[in-house]
């Protein structure tokens, strides 16, 4: 959930200071974009990788401290709880056989930590949500030691004047409980996505990544169940956007957004400025063009698609936009094709927009379309140039196409691009994604989860698509 700070605490003048400077850092963030001094270099892709330590009973075990120490390797850092763990991989240029090269730094990176994991007595399952997690695994004895974590925490009761979280969602199932803290966040796993982009067109680019979320949450699922109830087909949704719920005075933390940005990225951010209360006032001791106190706030505000400020090698700003709705899992080759769907439709898209072309829906639309592709999948019918298309038809007739453009506009090779997007074009013919999976094979075994996890932890070290994945295990 983002950087440490150096405290918990923080006092009524440490709060002016970090707005005096947020704002600062605000205006400032604009002028240098309307100057051109970020940086405009072509695209950039990485990942941000969370996952599970679980026992051989496949239940969630808090050993990221003793894990990490294993496995002694800086892409590997904490979650919020001590069963979850973050792998990250090395930034690539989008360009000739990236997509290829990512996967294998995944796999070396993913056999390496699965070693880490064996060797205190623990698994790796990578799973968007784990189904033999019970609520009372959400703890704040499970919490991972950091002041950041323990901040958020008492900062986001506080707002709520004390009064627990609720969690209400409907699906196939129902599911209505409260919780005391913000741990109930530490429940859902992703697989984040990066793509640099230039700066002084990041703004088309985001609304890209905004228009092709529904699309790609369609056939993306891979979190159908939570405390034995079925509800979404990607549950991580309404439970991330309501465990960190800060109460209806306040605009929500995790969010779709509120709108495309219109002539400049530098909007949401000032939209950060203007109505998010500061959850983490923590002063920090670095010139304003590092934009400190800004990436802060910026990490305590979860849109599904967040704009970023980084730094080149040289040290030059840049703009990232952060695909945050896809769940960890089920396979490397799953994710790989995820993560080409994305970067090929939001180059696609985005080149779109640059040149003139109009946005090809509402924001309202494309939010519609985001949360019923979560809630029902590949079963959703998605609005598309004011039109009603089945997602099959849409992703294979028009979307997978112009995703494939989109890479080749990026320089991925050929052979990659058929590779990669012939997995999501499979996973739509057959109508298996992770969840469907989950959900066939629960319904086979009469609810064994125990099973159910033993199967997909096998089939997962396979590294085969899920769409080949079988129920006769």
């Amino acid at each position: 959930m983002g950087q440490e700070i150096a405290s918990d605490h923080f006092s009524p003048e440490d709060r002016q200071e970090y707005a005096a400077r947020l704002q600062a850092e605000t205006r400032l963030l604009r002028q240098m974009l309307e100057a051109g001094e970020f940086s405009g270099q072509p695209a950039v892709g990485g990942f941000e990788l969370e996952g599970w330590l679980t026992d051989n009973r496949f239940r969630p075990v808090p050993l990221n401290g003793t894990f990490l120490q294993a496995l002694n390797n800086p892409l590997a850092t904490t979650e919020l709880a001590r069963f979850n763990i973050e792998l990250n991989t090395p930034p690539r240029a989008l360009t000739g056989c990236a997509l290829r090269d990512f996967e294998h730094a995944l796999h070396a990176l993913l056999e390496q930590a699965s070693s880490a994991a064996e060797s205190v007595e623990a698994k790796l399952l990578l799973i968007g949500i784990l189904p033999s997690c019970e609520q009372g695994d959400f703890c704040m004895e499970t919490m991972t030691t950091s002041n950041r974590y323990h901040a958020l925490n008492a900062e986001i009761l506080k707002a709520r004047h004390g009064r627990s979280l609720r969690m209400e969602i409907d699906g196939r199932e129902s599911l209505h409980i409260h919780h005391d803290s913000v741990m109930l966040e530490a429940a859902t796993t992703s697989f984040q996505v990066h793509m640099q982009v230039p700066a002084t067109a990041a703004h088309h680019f985001y609304n890209a990544a905004i228009v092709a979320s529904g699309p790609i949450m369609a056939v993306a699922g891979n979190s159908p169940f939570l405390f034995g109830r079925s509800l979404w087909q990607e549950t991580r949704i309404p439970v991330f956007e309501q465990a960190v719920d800060t109460g209806r005075e306040f605009p929500a933390r995790v969010s779709f957004g509120s709108g495309f940005a219109d002539a400049s990225i530098a909007e949401c951010f000032e939209e950060n400025l203007d109505i998010y209360p500061v959850l983490l006032p923590m002063l920090l001791d670095k010139p304003a063009d590092r934009f400190a106190h800004l990436r802060l706030h910026n990490g305590a505000t979860w849109r599904w698609n967040r704009p970023l400020v980084g730094f080149d090698p040289d040290g030059r700003p840049h703009i990232r936009v952060e695909h945050r709705i896809l769940p960890a899992g089920p396979s490397v080759p799953d994710m790989l094709a995820n993560a080409a769907l994305f970067y090929g439709l939001t180059q696609y898209l985005g080149t779109q927009l640059e040149s003139g072309e109009p946005i090809p829906m509402a924001f309202a639309t494309a939010r519609e379309n985001f949360y019923n592709a979560a809630r029902v999948g590949l079963d959703t019918q998605l609005r598309w140039h004011r039109e009603e298309w089945p997602v099959q038809k849409l992703m294979l007739d028009e979307l997978l196409p112009q995703a494939a453009e989109g890479l080749e506009q990026l320089g991925i090779d050929e052979a990659d691009i058929r590779h990669y997007l012939s997995i999501i074009a499979a996973r739509i013919e057959t109508g298996q994604t992770g969840a469907v999976w989950q959900q066939h094979h629960m319904q086979r075994t009469q609810g064994d989860i125990y099973r159910l996890l033993l199967d997909y932890a096998r089939l997962q070290h396979t590294h085969t698509p899920v769409h080949t994945w079988t129920l006769d295990c």
